[in-house]
């Protein structure tokens, strides 16, 4: 029963977290957390290979993942950044 009030605690603060975030922050969060939830599944198959080179690739595969989701995240915010400083340039016009 502790374990899962302390997981609805996380849960509340999270989601109380993102509420001064933009939509294209949110966006980037999600894609990096879905890419980061793809290379862990890459890590635990690399964990229960018995075969080193393949669980070495796998570790190689999953870190590029994450790199990929990290630069993934950052264009997206980028973006979002770029948008709305056109869009706070034009309210006074």
């Amino acid at each position: 029963m502790k374990t899962v009030l302390k997981l609805a605690a996380v849960a509340c603060l999270v989601s109380l977290g993102a509420c001064n975030r933009t939509p294209a922050q949110n966006n980037a969060a999600a894609i990096e957390s879905n890419f980061d939830n793809a290379a862990d599944n890459m890590d635990a198959m690399a964990s229960n290979t018995s075969n080193d080179q393949a669980a070495d690739a796998l570790n190689n595969r999953a870190d590029q993942l994450r790199d990929a989701g990290s630069n993934a995240a950052d264009a997206v915010r980028d973006a979002g950044s770029r948008s709305n400083n056109v869009e706070s340039n034009t309210v006074g016009m």
